[in-house]
This record gives structure tokens, sequence and C-alpha cells, in this order.
């Protein structure tokens, strides 16, 4: 048994701690002395969040993680293996009736990351809505590239949402609201034209671009160099850039030195069991 997890995007601009999307790129957990751990594999320790979130499902014994997500980047690394130490957790309880709409590991993954918008895409795959333990998929009507710039330095999410502050402004969120109803019926309808408008941001994105330069710059030059839209995934640092994918390899390329691009596709699969 190996759990495979996707890595992640979360916030998607305008709907912070509620939109999230699950990428072509992953973590995979298995249990030490049971699954045979690939190269590349490594035990957790106790305080891994793999561990942890296995330990907290009922998990027997440890486990192993092999990563390919970047850590500290905005790419979802602790929601994914936090799904995927949960996962591991019940396949070692159920067995093959295992069951992810019966699975705890949205609550549970929620409860140890402290918002959904990582931990569902995680789960389910594809683009989710996730709010107060409900999952809505949003159908996507055509098929990107996300182009992730991911930079060498990382960021703390706790210490960036910190100067967010507890409030905002009511045209602020009046703006919010208006983007990502608009970000979702360009995503179903395939309506492309709208994307860049419907992923401005007024609650989040403008004081952590402040506060990281380089991140501002490379969302820029992806914008300029022709991609339909990006957002700054998660907390950041990383930029995600949506793109045809005829032109993602020339996206790529105009990004800041600073950091390597990722080519990514969408997963529709979640976690998954091999």
């Amino acid at each position: 048994m190996i759990v495979r997890v996707p890595a992640t995007s979360a916030n998607l601009g305008p709907g912070f701690d509620v939109m999230g999307l699950a990428l072509t790129l992953y973590a995979e957990i298995g249990i030490v002395g049971v699954d045979a751990a690939p190269d590349g594999a490594h035990d957790a320790e106790d305080t891994h969040p793999a561990q942890v979130a296995f330990i907290r499902a009922g998990g027997i014994g440890r486990v192993w993680v092999k990563n390919s997500i970047p850590m500290g980047r905005g790419m979802g690394f602790s929601g994914a293996v936090r799904v995927g130490g949960i996962v591991a957790a019940e396949v070692q309880r159920d067995g093959a009736s295992w069951n992810r709409e019966t699975s705890a590991a949205l609550a549970l993954g929620t409860e140890l990351e402290g918002h959904a918008d990582n931990v569902a895409p995680s789960l389910y795959g594809g683009v989710v809505i996730a709010s107060e333990g409900t999952v809505v998929p949003v159908r996507m009507a055509f098929d990107p590239v996300f182009v992730m710039w991911v930079p060498e330095f990382t960021t703390s999410t706790n210490e960036s949402r910190g100067k967010i502050g507890p409030s905002i402004n009511l045209s602020d969120a009046v703006f919010n609201i208006a983007r990502t109803a608009m970000f979702v019926a360009a995503l179903q309808t395939g309506d492309i034209s709208i994307l860049r408008e419907a992923t401005q941001d007024r609650i989040h994105q403008g004081i952590r671009l402040a506060a990281s330069p380089p991140c501002a710059a490379a969302l820029q030059a992806g914008l300029d160099a022709g991609a339909w839209c990006g957002w700054l995934s998660g907390s950041g640092p990383t930029v995600a850039l949506m793109c045809d994918p005829a032109s993602a390899d020339a996206v790529a390329a105009t990004l800041p030195p600073d950091g390597h691009s990722k080519l990514l596709k969408l997963d529709t699969a979640g976690a998954v069991v091999l």
C-alpha cells in the first residue's frame, strides 16, 4: 500500500481560505515495515506532519514519506502529507474497504492544517470550494498548464497571515465575492477573457506581495508574457500562472532567474491508494 497525494495551490486570488486546486506533483506515504519504501523515501520523525496525522487518525507504527512537493513554498506540502498520513491510518484499519467519502481526512486534516483550501483538493483532486466541512467541485471547461515559479526562499504561513489583520472593509469583501464568482464562472464556461480580472484580490495578495518584491515581479512578468491569469499560491512565495499549454514554455522563460519553474497540470484524482 502506498498513499499518493497531490500538491495544491490555494486561495486562487480572491478565494481566500475557500478555493484550491490539485496539481500533478506528489507526496507518497506508506507504513514502515509493512509497505515497501521506494528509493528516496525516509522514515518520518515524531513531529513530521504526516506522522502526527497518522497517529491522530489511529495509526499504529510509523510512516515513511517520499516527497516531491517543495516545503514552505505555498504548494500545500503540509496539507498533502497530513492527508496521506490520515489515509494510511484508515487503510491500515479498513484495508480495501477504505472509502474517500467516509474518510475523516477532510475534518481531521482541516483541524490540523487550520483551513481546508489545501486539504480538500489534496483529498478530492481538481478545483474545489471548501467551507465548514462542505466541499464543492468546480468543473473546468478547458485544460490549462500551471506554471509554478518557485523561489529559493520560504515563507511562514502563520507570519504571513498575521499581516492581514482581523477585519476587512466591506467594499473589499464585495470586490472579492464578485471576483470569486467570476472565477468560478470562467472555469466552468471556458471564458478565458475574464480570468485576469477574476483573479484580482483586495484581501491578502497586496499585503503579501508588498512584503516580497521578487514574487510581485514574477507575477507581473508571467502576465506580461501572456499567461491568462496568476496568483500567489497559498501564502507564497510560489507564484502560479495559468496558461494556454502552447504558451507555457514561453511564460516560464520570462520568469526571474532567482527561482525555478514547474510546468504542471490539474490533478483530478486526489489522494489514491496504490
